[in-house]
C-alpha cells in the first residue's frame, strides 16, 4: 500500500532508510526498464535514480512542495525527464576524444529542477481547463492531424480546430502567467 505523498517528501528530505529502501524497492524496477528501453543501461538507471532522488531532496528542503497525485507518479516523471535531457546532452556531445566537454553538474541539476517545475505548472493549468480544451490540447500535443481532430471532435472544419486550439492554449498561456508559482520562477 503506497505512502501518502507527503511522508515520502519527508522521509527523503529527513533520510529516513525504511522510506529511501521502500522507494528503491518499488521504483527502480520501473525506472531502469524505462532506461534501458530507451538507449540506456542499468548503470545509467542507477545514476538517473540518484539524481532524480537528489533533485526531489534539495528542491524540498529549500521550498516544500505537495504532490497532487501519487508519489510513484511523481518520481517516475521526474525520472523520465532527466533521462530525456540526458539523452538530448548526449546528441551534442562531442565524438573526439581529444576534446573534453566542460559541465558543470551544480548547473545541471539547477536546470533540470527549474524543468521538472516549469512542467509541474504547465499541468497542474492545463487541468485547470474546461474538458474540451484538455481533450483538444491533448490531440494537439500528441501531433494528431487537423483533419482527425475535426472528425474526434466533431467540427466541421479544419478552422474550426485551428481557432478553438488558438483559443485554448492562449487561455492556458494566461492561467501559466497567472500563477503564483510561475511568477516566483521567473522573478529567480
Amino acid at each position: 500500500m503506497p505512502l501518502n505523498p507527503e511522508k515520502y517528501l519527508d522521509g527523503l528530505a529527513n533520510g529516513i532508510v525504511p522510506i529511501i529502501q521502500r522507494i528503491y524497492d518499488n521504483m527502480f524496477p520501473q525506472v531502469a526498464s524505462f532506461v534501458k528501453n530507451n538507449k540506456g543501461t542499468l548503470v545509467d538507471a542507477e545514476d538517473i535514480f540518484q539524481k532524480s532522488l537528489m533533485q526531489i531532496i534539495a528542491r524540498y528542503r529549500i521550498r516544500p512542495f505537495s504532490i497532487s497525485h501519487t508519489f510513484e507518479g511523481y518520481f517516475f516523471t521526474v525520472c523520465k525527464n532527466l533521462w530525456r535531457r540526458e539523452l538530448k546532452r548526449r546528441k551534442k556531445e562531442v565524438t573526439n576524444q581529444q576534446v573534453l566537454e566542460l559541465e558543470n553538474k551544480n548547473q545541471n541539476l539547477t536546470m533540470c529542477t527549474l524543468e521538472q517545475e516549469k512542467w509541474e505548472i504547465f499541468n497542474e493549468n492545463l487541468q485547470a481547463l474546461s474538458e474540451n480544451c484538455k481533450t483538444i490540447l491533448s490531440y494537439f500535443f500528441n501531433k494528431k492531424p487537423y483533419s482527425e481532430i475535426m472528425e474526434l471532435m466533431g467540427y466541421t472544419s479544419d478552422n474550426v480546430v485551428r481557432q478553438r486550439i488558438f483559443k485554448c492554449k492562449k487561455k492556458l498561456t494566461e492561467l501559466i502567467k497567472e500563477d503564483p508559482k510561475y511568477k516566483l520562477i521567473n522573478k529567480q
